[in-house]
């Protein structure tokens, strides 16, 4: 996981730092296992690691003294708390880094002797030479201490990356799970590895790409150390979900399924350490940076952008189809109320106040039948697990998994005739429908890009990317007829006209039902210890949730992962999986988006069509208090109320 250094969040000048405790190769040795130093043993891992795929690794079992290692657990039990920590590309309870441990006072150390003789054995010489033998990675720091206790719960997870950041240079894991209650691989929390391969791009040159499929699969075990070298474009991993026990009595039963580690780096020497080279740790650095820009790799993502230019048509400040036979084609498709002058003129005020809109029942209810109906059908069907089997059809894989992964359907695909295929290729790219979204958002439309979306549960997301150039429409209409995502009660397939129009709302500003919701007792409290019982709450939190951040200017941090906290001040739009509804959103430039993780606990996937609209850049200049407001999703102002939708006097009443 990329994460920067824990800063003193007091702002109180720290307690200075006490010098490590040097150990002597004896002291180092009695603290891991009786013959792990054993030239044989040595020799053993050293052949394995060198053998491994899809990159080196190791996995040692029974590391560390027994007792010793139940110690720290003990202690870390009773005395370390953790931070619940969720992003776009993780959702973990982790503790403040260990190398911190120096800095704290002797009452708090007297509760802690065994975990700081860990974390002293671990980055002892004799062991740091031993890891560097294995590796053959040359020498390691005995100063840069790198390391955290992760907790992961039943739902927590972390998504796929390569751990490459600043000098580190070897990646490891050390579980200390409950040594009397051994891990079921059922439970999930595995170490996942990704194979990569070389591919030539347009260039003729070789770029590594990860796959969409991890091919080796480490589950957690007690007193277990997994290690590998980081390498830049290679060293792909996850951690896969821990999946929920199905009652309270069998997650009792599991021990609460509560997946503790220690996790962390070993780093490239530092000054004046054995090994420092002068300018190694930048020279590395940039190394990594090239390794990883080698070959233009983003040519090999997948879907890539296939914007489609249009003929512009009409001036998208007035409602006026050319004739009835638009209204005719769209009557089709969409609900009769958003085809009505009252209602889209309310919808276009709202968008140009707001910069983003939710129409709920936005589909036909008989068009809307048949989609169900089909995404139904496909959900009955088993689906293969490996991707190239997948992809002997029409329906594709995202790719690389370190940006997303989920399945997906481009219009021209060749796929069978189906209501979803008549979304894609009929109706979002029809002259008639470019009408409509220019009345309802007072823009031109110059271009389209559509894609449907299936994110299967228990594998897929999309991590947080941004955008660059002039402002965009970029819709989503959410065809996941399953519920539990935090978004109930706000779907009626019984709804008349009258209340589709009245339940048009906006996440873009205000508090936001699905925010509220889907947010529930989410992971975002500090400082909380963790049980030794951890009991599903209700409802699950699942994912699938469609999220716009602001961009993150923080250089130092890693641009995939966005901040969360208690007032999630930095979200500018928010909408859970959902059934039949509409959302628009006017995008800036260095917006991020992403699609969270589906967790494995969901009663279903998530179904949608995505499309970006490239629009006209409007003339006029805003004011400047109009600045922030009218050129794009805005931030989340809790000053205002929720906008509760449009009512039959253009009043907003409130629950």
């Amino acid at each position: 996981m990329k994460r920067k250094a824990e800063t003193t969040a007091s702002g109180k000048k720290p307690v200075k730092k006490r010098s490590k405790n040097a150990l002597t190769d004896d002291e180092a040795k009695a603290r891991f296992r009786k013959g792990l130093f054993d030239k044989s043993v040595l020799s053993k891992y050293t052949t394995e690691y060198a053998s491994s795929t899809p990159y080196k690794h190791s996995v040692i079992n029974e590391l560390v003294d027994d007792g010793l290692l139940r110690k720290v657990r003990s202690e870390i039990k009773a005395n370390v708390s953790f931070t619940p920590k969720e992003t776009d590309i993780y959702k973990i309870h982790q503790s403040g880094d260990l190398a911190n441990l120096d800095g704290l006072d002797n009452d708090a150390l007297a509760k802690l002797p065994s975990l700081l003789a860990l974390r002293d054995a671990l980055y002892s010489q004799t062991f740091r030479d031993y890891v560097s033998k294995i590796t053959n990675c040359g020498p390691l720091s005995g100063r840069k201490t790198d390391m955290a206790i992760n907790v992961y719960t039943p739902g927590c997870y972390l998504l796929c990356h390569d751990d490459v950041i600043g000098s580190r240079k070897v990646s490891y894991i050390l579980y200390l799970t409950d040594p009397d209650t051994p891990w079921q691989p059922e439970w999930g929390g595995a170490l996942r590895l990704f194979p990569v391969v070389d591919r030539e791009g347009k260039d003729g040159e070789m770029a590594k790409t990860p796959l969409p499929d991890p091919v080796k699969v480490i589950p957690p075990a007690w007193n277990q150390l997994s290690f590998f070298a980081v390498q830049p474009g290679e060293s792909f991993h996850d951690v896969e979900e821990v999946y929920h026990a199905a009652s309270k009595k069998e997650l009792e039963k599991n021990g609460g399924r509560i997946r503790m580690a220690i996790s962390g780096w070993f780093h490239i020497p530092q000054i004046g350490e054995d090994g420092w080279v002068e300018g190694a740790e930048e020279k590395a650095a940039q190394k990594s940076g090239l390794m990883q820009l080698q070959g233009n790799p983003d040519q090999h993502d997948r879907p890539q952008s296939k914007p489609v230019q249009v003929e512009k048509v009409g001036a998208g400040d007035e409602f006026a189809f050319e004739d009835e036979a638009d209204l005719e084609f769209l009557l089709k498709y969409l609900a009769p109320t958003y085809l009505t002058p009252d209602t889209m003129d309310r919808v276009a005020e709202h968008f140009e106040e707001e910069s983003s809109i939710t129409l709920p029942d936005i589909l036909h209810p008989k068009f809307a039948a048949k989609v169900r109906a089909y995404v139904e059908a496909q959900k009955a069907k088993t689906l293969p697990e490996d991707s190239e089997e997948i992809e002997m059809g029409a329906w594709k894989v995202a790719r690389p998994p370190h940006k997303a992964r989920y399945m997906y359907l481009e219009p021209g695909s060749g796929a069978e005739e189906s209501p979803l295929k008549e979304l894609l290729e009929v109706l979002l790219p029809s002259k008639q429908f470019r009408l409509w979204l220019q009345m309802a958002t007072r823009s031109v439309v110059e271009s389209h890009d559509l894609v449907a979306r299936r994110f299967r549960r228990g594998k897929d997301y999309t991590l947080a990317t941004g955008h660059e150039g002039k402002p965009r429409l970029e819709l989503n209409i959410g065809i996941t007829p399953t519920d539990g995502w935090g978004d109930d009660g706000d779907d009626d397939d019984e709804s008349d006209a009258s209340s589709e129009a009245e339940g048009a709302q906006s996440n873009g500003k205000g508090k936001g039902k699905a925010k509220a919701k889907a947010n529930g007792n989410s992971a975002k409290s500090k400082g909380k210890g963790i049980d030794k019982d951890v009991e599903p709450e209700e409802p699950l939190e699942v994912g699938g949730h469609e999220v716009y951040m602001a961009g993150d200017d923080d250089s130092n941090e890693d641009a995939a992962i966005y901040k969360s906290s208690a007032e999630d001040d930095n979200i500018l739009f928010f909408q859970a999986a959902a059934w039949n509804k509409m959302t628009l959103v006017l995008r800036d430039s260095g917006t991020l988006r992403f699609v969270k993780y589906v967790s494995k606990s969901a009663k279903g996937d998530r179904w949608d069509v995505s499309g970006m609209y490239e629009i006209e850049e409007q003339d006029e200049e805003p004011d400047e208090d109009e600045m922030g407001e009218a050129s794009g999703v805005g931030v989340v102002d809790d000053s205002e109320e929720e906008f509760q939708g449009f009512s039959d006097d253009n009043d907003s009443d409130s629950d």
